[in-house]
């Protein structure tokens, strides 16, 4: 039990010391869209889109062989 939370606070504080250092202002110009985001922020919705993309892959792949 100790060594979950030991870790989630290293993990805690790794993201906060990353957010921090990655606090800049990126704009993001998109067509006729235009918005500015943390770079931090930026990064992590990135990391959120690419595990969404995997697991849907995934899925996908599962539901093929599970159909042959």
């Amino acid at each position: 039990m100790a060594y979950k939370f030991l870790i989630t606070i290293i993990l805690f504080v790794m993201v906060m010391i990353f957010a921090v250092q990655n606090a800049a202002v990126v704009e993001i110009q998109l067509l006729f869209w235009e918005a500015a985001f943390p770079r931090s922020l930026l990064i992590f919705m990135m990391l959120l889109i690419g595990i969404v993309i995997g697991w849907f892959a995934r899925s996908i792949i599962r539901i093929k062989r599970n159909t042959e």
